[in-house]
């Protein structure tokens, strides 16, 4: 998941991408590589992830399947890119959409195929309701089964907190941001004595962490657009702004270049993280293995991320594509994803699992991530997301990195971002 604008020629890309994923290989048609009895399919995934690791596993207990994966850019890039293939007919077998992402393509169920016929009416009490519900178009058809959810946490470097004084225990570093204000107390602190950055950005370590606490974001639960009025979301984008303005960032915006080497560096010393980010701390800094802990998010509960498997409706081969689905996405499944890599399940059943609860990542300091990771879920209130979620959202972070980097107006900034917002989604 990565948030940034999409500039003409990386869109270019993204759409050269997909359009070389829909070739056939070594003699097979698009979609249906040969000799394999249409077992083998095309995925299309976002990048950042590791899909890979899952996809090798699976072919590893399933002798003979071929799986072409394809990782075409940004989740937003993928998104977008599906857009380009679904107008033009050729299409991947499986296609992994974000939740900010997935909106849009559930108002247009036509184009997918609606997996009740495969078998999801049989399965989808496995996973939590409000996330089954957001795959679901309002005819009742599933277009997507869920592959996790983030809960919400902070990682802090213990090691660079020792060094400004501030505690290391995740349990009293918890206590010292009860609210995003005391974040960004303890940030002020933290900067004062080391000098340095205290977190990553403004962007999404706060506005896109507090603007997903509330019961109620862009949307409201009607469907209608109130990103403008919505208290939820002013309140989310002055706490971004306060930090910004305050110099306790790094002013690198997550997942570029200088966010993943400066993680390294420790040019920061915090990263708001949910579940799925663990993995991409561990991939971006090998060598701070022990260095890290997991506290409480400011606010205690929210849910940032979350993504779903869904099956074009011009799959060649789409019963390879969901048999993929059933075997990977099942609770224990699920659960063995979030043993290995740190997804955390979208299958309730197995919240009580001792696996779960009794996981300790040695990488973040022995940091119970099970319990921490499903307790943030715990008095959720899902919000409605739209089909313009992901823009809106784009273009008010967009509007607190100008601000963050010196380039825009704080006094000007919601005034701005509005605007910005209306000429992309148009209202």
């Amino acid at each position: 998941m990565k948030f940034r604008n999409v500039t003409p020629v990386v869109l270019a890309a993204a759409i050269a991408l997909s359009t070389a994923a829909c070739g056939g290989g070594g003699g097979g048609t698009p979609s249906q590589p040969s000799g394999d009895g249409g077992k083998s399919f095309e995925f299309w995934s976002f990048s950042g992830i590791n899909q890979k690791a899952s996809v090798d596993d699976y072919q590893k207990q399933n002798p003979g399947v071929q799986i072409k994966l394809t990782e075409v850019g940004s989740s937003v890039e993928t998104a977008q890119a599906l857009t380009t293939a679904l107008a033009g007919g050729k299409v991947p077998d499986l296609v992994l959409i974000q939740g900010d992402d997935l909106p849009k393509f559930v108002q247009q169920p036509q184009n997918f195929y609606d997996l009740r016929q495969l078998g999801a009416d049989k399965i989808k009490g496995d996973y939590l309701d409000w996330v089954m519900s957001a795959s679901t178009a309002k005819g009742g058809e599933i277009i997507g089964i869920p592959t996790d959810v983030g809960g919400m946490a902070v990682a802090y470097r213990t090691d660079l907190f020792k060094e400004a004084g501030l505690p290391t225990d995740r349990e009293e570093v918890g206590k010292l941001w009860p609210t995003w204000d005391a974040f960004i107390e303890t940030g002020k602190k933290y900067t004062a004595k080391t000098g340095k950055a205290f977190v990553d950005n403004a962007a999404t370590s706060v506005f896109y962490q507090a603007v997903n606490q509330g019961p109620q974001k862009y949307y409201d639960p009607s469907g209608n657009v109130v990103y403008s009025t919505s208290p939820q979301v002013k309140m989310a984008f002055d706490l971004a702004i306060k930090a910004a303005q305050a110099g306790i960032t790094a002013k690198q915006s997550s997942f570029s270049e200088g966010w993943s080497a400066g993680m390294g560096k420790g040019q920061f010393a915090v990263i708001s993280a949910p579940s799925w980010m663990l993995g991409a701390i561990r991939r971006n800094a090998p060598d701070t293995k022990g260095k890290w802990d997991v506290a409480t998010i400011p606010g205690g509960a929210g849910n940032w991320g979350g993504s779903y498997l869904a099956i074009p409706k011009g799959a060649k081969n789409a019963k390879a594509a969901w048999d993929y689905i059933t075997k990977t996405q099942s609770p224990q499944g699920q659960l063995g994803h979030f043993v290995d890599s740190g997804s955390l399940p979208t299958t309730p059943s197995v919240y009580k699992d001792a696996q779960l609860t009794g996981l300790k990542d040695e990488f973040f300091s022995g940091a119970p991530i099970g319990t921490v990771y499903t307790n943030s879920l715990l008095g959720l209130k899902p919000f409605y997301i739209g089909p313009d979620s992901s823009a809106i959202g784009q273009e008010l972070q967009n509007a607190i990195t100008n601000v963050e980097q010196g380039k825009g107006d704080p006094a000007k900034a919601w005034d701005s971002a509005l605007a910005n917002v209306k000429t992309a989604i148009g209202k």
